[in-house]
């Protein structure tokens, strides 16, 4: 495999959010999986770089990564009929035994 260098710019901007739910916190525990909503051009190695930089200080290291595109739905607004935007998801592995503490990067720690 090619090892690919980004920069840390771009890699800052790739995660969106982490994706909050109840599948989400159950995927987090069964599979040890966190799931992100990433930006929609992403690749896999982008989003692995990102996770690994952005949790540096925790020693993260990313097993594999899965991503989704998720349409937007129609929806009505009044009697107009509306299109809400598509989206990416990220579904990232992490090594068994590590955990990604959310705090850490909310108060501006990472280095």
């Amino acid at each position: 495999m090619r090892t690919q260098t980004f920069s840390p710019e771009r890699l800052m901007q790739v995660i969106l959010a982490p994706q909050v739910s109840e599948k989400a916190t159950y995927i987090a525990e069964k599979h040890n999986q966190i799931i992100f909503r990433v930006v929609q051009d992403a690749t896999k190695a982008e989003i692995k770089a990102a996770v690994e930089l952005m949790w540096k200080s925790q020693n993260i290291e990313v097993k594999n990564v899965q991503v989704t595109n998720i349409k937007g739905k129609e929806k009505r607004f009044g009697r107009f009929m509306g299109r809400r935007s598509n989206w990416k998801k990220a579904y990232v592995s992490i090594k068994n035994g590590q955990e990604i503490n959310f705090s850490e990067i909310a108060q501006g720690e990472v280095k």
